[in-house]
């Protein structure tokens, strides 16, 4: 078995039996999730983003898809799975119908060109600005957790991103990183 097959399975165990610390307002139920919350990264952890994750894209999706009233729209990004809302969500007091998922977390798809005033609002700082690709990242929080079943300690960390795409001309995405990695 190779290295990288081992910290799969590594990180795939430690996930699974990663210990259990949603928000009260989930449950343990992740149909219960604030889609707003999620993508504003208020609320909820990091292990509440991946059962959420495991329930939308596992043998429940049909239902998740419907409960949350998410329909998938073609995309021509492979790094972005866009969905319509069946009803708006506000996020960061703007309102929108799109949401996209990346590998890390959900994002609002914002009728905002320029993503400079809204990065400024929520403290965003640029690492990238061009005129044709704009990425941001705010950290809401970081820490390293020792696991029974994983060495060296798996840094876990929730951060706020603004940034654009060229296949999404004229929108500007925001929303949370929930991501768990390996140093």
């Amino acid at each position: 078995m190779s290295i990288y097959r081992d910290g799969t399975l590594l990180l795939a165990a430690f996930l699974l039996s990663a210990p259990v610390s949603h928000a009260a307002t989930m449950q343990d139920d992740p149909s219960k999730i604030d889609l707003a919350k999620l993508i504003e990264c208020k609320t909820y952890d990091i292990a509440g983003y991946y059962d959420f994750a495991m329930w939308l894209t596992g043998p429940d999706s049909a239902t998740a898809m419907k409960q949350l009233g998410l329909s998938e729209m073609p995309s021509s990004n492979p790094f972005l799975q866009e969905f319509k809302l069946s009803a708006p969500v506000t996020v960061f007091g703007r309102q929108t119908n799109r949401i996209v998922f990346t590998s890390s977390g959900p994002l609002a798809v914002l009728d905002e060109p320029d993503p400079h005033p809204l990065a400024k609002t929520l403290g965003v700082t640029s690492a990238v600005d061009r005129p044709d690709k704009f990425l941001g990242e705010k950290e809401v929080s970081s820490s390293k957790e020792q696991h029974e079943y994983a060495y060296p300690p798996l840094p876990r960390r929730i951060s706020l991103r603004v940034f654009t795409v060229d296949t999404l001309p004229g929108k500007t995405l925001a929303g949370c990183s929930y991501s768990i990695g390996v140093e």
